[in-house]
């Protein structure tokens, strides 16, 4: 059931003759007494309409309310996107230097087994080390030269990967390689709290408002609005006012009339008053439901970056200790690499002691990488990439 009330004023010339005002039905009006000629005559008619709505209790300018949210929504989806790619190119970049890394320490055991290997040669054929020994020395050395080539290729794919990103396939990463093996100490304070506006976050809360302002537009569309009606129409016809008809198509176009009509009227659509009721408080809910969801996320993400904060700080003193270590292990391998030179010890045990000095750069590699990795979980928790892009 839809009511109105409105007041008018306009003209009201007619005109005889047929039309189809909407699909389906025609109208027809005019008398037909005292016309002659033909039984049927051609007919035109056009009309426009417009509404102007002065007056709707607020529901436009909720409906507005509402795109702007939907808007800013979209703007936060694409910051999130923009977070993800950041978060995404600086694991790739830790991910690239640590295969490089690891390509470096590689060499760096080639380089020991090769002159281990060059050194046992010549004490072999000098008589004082026997000959299984180089034999021993080569099968290390070879072993190492393989394990070279593996990590050329996975540095190489990850440079591929990486420039899928950057775009530049001529990175120079030496100096960031250096920091990547040995990082400041950044002091990280765990009560930072997570900003209001980042983009997940944002996104919920745009999201929550625009179910909100939902629901306002369905309580305001229970109430009327108020209108200004303006309409014009011509009617052509082939009936002359003497009454003389005629079939022809042209004449359709003559003996036209114009009238037009203005008038305020209010609009109001009261079977939907129980509808946009129920409209209105699921919105209700679906805002409740989302706020709570703002909630959880938040209280998550807080969390993730407290922890995340206790890991960095736990995992420097790892790298602390890891570089002692490493730093130990080369010193002691240079004294035992000297001995062994001097006959005093077998060449079973300085292979021994360069599996440990490896272990240990090995170690403090695989340390930095999870630093660095926490590091950017850490700057898109908290949105801020600059320390990670300014000093790795």
């Amino acid at each position: 059931m839809k009511a109105q009330a409105q007041n008018t004023f306009g003209t009201f010339e007619g005109a005889a003759g047929a039309f189809f005002p909407q699909p389906g039905f025609f109208n027809v009006s005019g008398n037909t007494t005292g016309t002659s000629g033909s039984a049927v005559a051609a007919n035109s008619f056009g009309s426009a309409t417009v509404e102007w709505e002065i007056f709707s209790f607020g529901k436009l300018m909720k409906e507005y309310e509402a795109a702007k949210t939907v808007t800013e929504r979209r703007i936060n989806e694409q910051e999130a996107c923009i977070l993800t790619l950041k978060k995404t190119l600086a694991e790739r970049y830790v991910i690239l230097l640590y295969d490089q890394a690891k390509l470096n320490w590689n060499s760096k055991n080639v380089r020991r087994l090769n002159e281990i290997r060059q050194l046992t040669t010549g004490l072999s054929k000098a008589g004082i080390r026997p000959a299984a020994d180089s034999l021993l020395a080569l099968s290390s050395y070879n072993q190492s030269l393989g394990d070279n080539e593996r990590f050329v290729g996975l540095k190489n794919a990850s440079l591929i990967k990486l420039t899928e990103l950057s775009g530049d396939a001529d990175l120079d990463y030496s100096l960031s390689l250096s920091h990547f093996n040995r990082p400041r100490n950044l002091g990280r304070n765990t009560t930072n709290p997570i900003a209001d506006s980042h983009p997940l976050l944002a996104g919920l809360k745009n999201e929550a408002a625009y179910y909100s302002y939902n629901s306002e537009i369905q309580k305001k569309a229970s109430l009327p609005s108020i209108r200004i009606l303006g309409g014009y129409a011509v009617r052509g016809s082939g009936i002359n006012p003497s009454g003389q008809v005629s079939a022809r198509w042209k004449d359709g176009f003559s003996n036209t009339t114009g009238n037009y009509l203005i008038g305020i009227g209010a609009v109001w659509n009261v079977t939907n008053l129980k509808t946009n009721s129920l409209k209105s408080h699921a919105y209700l809910q679906d805002a409740q439901s989302t706020l709570y969801q703002h909630q959880q996320y938040e209280l998550s993400m807080q969390s993730d970056l407290s922890a995340v904060y206790t890991k960095i700080s736990q995992q420097y003193k790892q790298l602390e200790k890891t570089s002692t270590a490493m730093e130990q292990a080369e010193d002691a391998y240079e004294m035992y690499l000297a001995r062994y030179r001097s006959g005093l010890i077998a060449l079973s045990e300085l292979l021994q002691i360069r599996q440990l000095l490896e272990s240990a750069e090995n170690n403090h590699i695989e340390a930095a990488k999870q630093y660095w990795l926490l590091i950017a979980y850490e700057s898109a928790l908290t949105t801020d990439f600059e320390y990670l892009f300014n000093n790795l």
